[in-house]
């Protein structure tokens, strides 16, 4: 939610080694533009991304998501097992001990920044002192992260007019679906994830027992840029390829 597809950047040219690669842009994220007739909560998404893999010509595929799009992949696991091959879910969102009633109180800081220095975040975020104001909150590796990849993450979110809607949409509601057995499925976080902590993001009695869960150590709300290579790996884990 407030990404876009560019945040796929570090992990695409590993995992096309093995896989053709399909990124998609949620409606008003990214290059997709916001439909004011698309529901926006997580179930009518998974159908979204369903019917644009189809569109594409993929009938069965392993999924990946972060976040919101964790949440989906989930989603899209229990309304058709029979096309889904694995899950991965990063840092996945909905799986609180509680929905939320209203808007999480820091969600629009974030959004908020972003949209008051998009025209000139091209020259601040040459400087630590930028990066720091809008990544150490997102991870405890934000200096390492590529000027490119804060820019990226910058420009998605300062664009992303389907943040609120999906945020809105996602309210009073979590993860409580059933997911067939036969579908491997491995979920992410970091142990600094700010964004959907362990004290009330993280109820792991909503995914299937079978599910795979594991923790990153010095990574934040988007272990494929803190961790990109051992995502690849868990990817390629869950999907059943020897490496």
């Amino acid at each position: 939610m407030g990404s876009a597809s560019t945040a796929w950047k570090l992990i695409i040219e590993p995992l096309a080694r093995h896989f053709t690669i399909v990124t998609i842009d949620l409606p008003g994220h990214g290059q997709t533009p916001m439909d004011k007739t698309q529901p926006m909560d997580p179930q009518s998404l998974a159908q979204s991304v369903f019917d644009a893999m189809k569109d594409q010509g993929f009938e069965k595929f392993h999924v990946v998501g972060n976040s919101l799009g964790g949440w989906i992949a989930l989603e899209m696991a229990s309304m058709r097992p029979q096309q889904i091959l694995s899950v991965i879910g990063l840092a996945p969102a909905g799986l609180w001990l509680a929905p939320f009633n209203a808007r999480y109180p820091g969600t629009a800081v974030a959004r908020m920044l972003s949209a008051s220095v998009w025209i000139v975040s091209p020259m601040l975020l040459h400087f630590e002192w930028a990066r720091k104001a809008g990544f150490a909150n997102v991870s405890p590796r934000w200096r390492e992260f590529s000027y490119e990849t804060c820019l990226d993450a910058t420009n998605a979110m300062a664009t992303a007019s389907g943040y609120y809607p999906a945020w809105d949409a996602l309210l009073k509601k979590r993860f409580e679906n059933q997911i067939s057995p036969t579908i491997p499925i491995t979920i992410i976080f970091g142990d600094s994830d700010k964004t959907l902590p362990a004290s009330t993001s993280q109820e792991r009695s909503l995914v299937p027992s079978h599910a795979r869960w594991l923790t990153f150590a010095q990574c934040g709300h988007a272990p494929m840029w803190d961790h990109p290579q051992l995502v690849v790996n868990e990817i390629l884990a869950t999907a059943g390829i020897a490496q």
